[in-house]
């Protein structure tokens, strides 16, 4: 059993107070270090039954207001927030021995929003949004291979056409930040990051 040695202490005094700041820091460590996604995170919602699913997305905005993601407007996760609006979100980078854990309620983003990071991806990236049915059954790969080459050929020089109704962004709006890190005897670090009334963060130790 590996164990966790790489990292000094995580202490309540060498993390900033502001847990978006902190998870930059960590953000950064973990580009630095050559992570393959260091933008993957896992992301579980909830359905209207109750049913929990969970995929791997990838974080593609960050600011104040909370942690930002794109999909496809009617796959499974887009109709679960639909009926439920929270989830919650993990990352691991395991070269840094850390994790971070995320729990809030989600808000679509705004159209203009996202149009300006769809009009940011690569063509082949737009055509690929565009094509993708997602969550829905497919008769074949070769059927969406044919239905991708034809858009591909329809958009090869005009404006990949965006409709907001279809594809968009989501925000987490955290309530619950918590950072892990690795220790020794498996008595790991945990420091949660809990949302005060007053706007403000409380900062707890876990037990691990």
């Amino acid at each position: 059993m590996p164990q966790y040695t790489s990292n000094p202490p995580l202490l309540e005094a060498d993390v900033d107070h502001d847990p978006i700041t902190q998870f930059r820091n960590w953000l950064d460590d973990a580009i630095k270090v050559g992570m393959i996604e260091p933008i993957a995170m896992t992301l579980a919602t909830v359905d209207a039954d109750g049913r929990p699913s969970a995929r791997v997305v990838l974080l593609k905005g960050l600011d104040a207001k909370g942690f930002a993601f794109y999909t496809n407007y009617q796959s499974r996760k887009a109709r679960a927030l639909a009926a439920r609006p929270f989830a919650a979100a993990t990352f691991w980078w395991d070269r840094l021995e850390r994790s971070v854990r995320i729990e809030g309620a989600v808000e679509k983003l705004t159209p203009a929003e996202s149009e300006a990071y769809f009009r940011s991806r690569p063509q082949g990236s737009q055509v690929g949004a565009i094509t993708s049915r997602q969550s829905q059954v497919v008769a074949s790969r070769a059927e969406l291979d044919t239905r991708l080459a034809d858009n591909l050929a329809r958009y090869a020089t005009d404006p990949v056409p965006f409709d907001a109704s279809q594809w968009g962004g989501y925000r987490i709006r955290p309530e619950v930040i918590e950072f892990w890190q690795g220790r020794d005897n498996r008595c790991h670090d945990r420091l949660r990051f809990t949302r005060a009334a007053t706007g403000g963060w409380r900062i707890e130790r876990l037990e691990p």
